[in-house]
């Protein structure tokens, strides 16, 4: 008998046609001799209603109350599985993540999971009942609803995983595992059956939709066995590997972009300077990528990074408070960008393998704005446009014609 950790995504209980669906998978594995503890998030788009009713309240409305809204679609989907099994003789109890005691850090809207107690899931389970949790929130110190940023029930997925110590953290989506490339956009997508944690995690970060980039983290941190799953075709679908094992593996895992990038650059930075602005940008809980610093030590540095144009507005006052009265020079952000990774073994130290990126992107006349790379990935900034036409391109120079 096996523990496993099962998580829908929207799409899997977009309508209560999908819920039974689910609620029959769920049934296969119980019949198998295992046990289950089900993670759903809200029916596909019920979130995005919710913010849409916020915006017509208060466009700038609080981040603890959006978060309280927010939460409200997990507990909907989770009764209605629950019933859904219930109905068909199996026990079921749905929880919250209150329930369940899933604690958080006070980031409205973007709360990483702190600790998690396993004691009402186990006592749930020694009776026999099959736990369906609420994923997507928490409670912080002070008793507040939190939510985790989308794609968070993948992380409370795997958070429960590694709390039971369950023998797999399985992510149901709407595609059958991870890919080379989003199918959606080239037709040569190749679905990878193995894929090194490592690698997940660069795609992940860099706009590879199946699995949440924190969720990645969380299950390299505490070695949960992850795997992708489709829910409307299952199969094996793409496991997730912590073995060091990578000779059977192509060199170029998969090509990810993404969008909704902007450019910023400052310019005139004292080091004092410098330093506030990273502080400034950890306490709003801002990611960035791509960094780079140059100029004259230690009064007259620039700084360029990319983050996402939704946090721009909040890090541009942010910035100006700190430099106000000050030389430094913030340049009109570069906006309308995209994101375009490679991810791979051993790309820092194949110098062909770049030389053969930059010549493809010279050949189509892209502009880069900003690169990065490491020993796993290699990255570049480009205009938003060009993204899939540049993806299909490298996707079919560097996987296609390797396999």
């Amino acid at each position: 008998m096996a523990l496993l950790v099962q998580k829908f995504g929207g799409t899997s209980v977009g309508s209560t046609e999908r819920i039974e669906r689910v609620a029959e998978l769920i049934i296969r594995t119980i019949q198998a001799g295992h046990k289950v503890v089900a993670v759903v998030s809200a029916m596909a788009g019920e979130t995005n209603r919710l913010l849409g009713l916020a915006q017509q309240i208060d466009p700038k409305a609080a981040s603890r109350e959006l978060d309280v809204l927010a939460a409200t679609g997990e507990q909907v989907t989770i009764a209605l599985l629950a019933m859904a099994l219930i109905k068909r003789g199996y026990p079921a109890v749905s929880l919250l993540a209150d329930q369940i005691c899933i604690h958080t850090d006070n980031k409205f809207g973007k709360a990483r999971i702190t600790s998690v107690d396993n004691q009402r899931l186990l006592q749930e389970l020694e009776q026999g009942h099959i736990v369906v949790a609420a994923g997507f929130q928490g409670r912080d110190f002070e008793g507040n609803v939190t939510t985790l940023g989308r794609g968070g029930s993948d992380t409370s997925a795997v958070a429960l995983a590694a709390a039971l110590k369950a023998d797999e953290c399985q992510i149901y989506t709407d595609v059958d595992g991870v890919y080379s490339i989003d199918p959606r956009i080239c037709a040569d997508a190749k679905r990878l059956s193995l894929m090194p944690c490592s690698h997940m995690l660069e795609l992940a970060s860099v706009g590879a939709k199946v699995l949440h980039s924190r969720s990645v983290e969380y299950a390299a941190l505490h070695r949960v066995p992850l795997r992708v799953l489709s829910t409307f075709k299952p199969d094996a679908g793409t496991l997730i590997t912590y073995e060091d094992d990578l000779m059977v593996l192509p060199t170029i895992s998969g090509i990810a972009g993404q969008t909704g990038v902007t450019l910023l650059k400052l310019q005139q930075l004292s080091t004092s300077q410098l330093q506030q602005v990273m502080h400034s940008l950890a306490e709003l809980n801002i990611e960035t990528d791509m960094l780079q610093q140059d100029g004259e030590w230690p009064q007259q540095l620039t700084l360029s990074f990319s983050l996402a144009t939704a946090d721009l507005s909040q890090v541009t006052d942010a910035v100006q408070k700190i430099t106000e009265n000050s030389m430094v020079s913030l340049h009109h952000p570069q906006q309308n960008l995209a994101k375009l990774s490679v991810v791979g073994v051993g790309i820092k130290s194949d110098p062909m393998l770049l030389a053969k990126i930059f010549s493809i992107l010279h050949d189509m006349n892209v502009q880069i704005w900003l690169m990065s790379n490491s020993e796993s990935r290699f990255s570049v900034l480009i205009a938003a446009e060009l993204l899939e036409k540049v993806a299909r391109a490298l996707h079919q120079a560097l996987v296609t014609t390797e396999n």
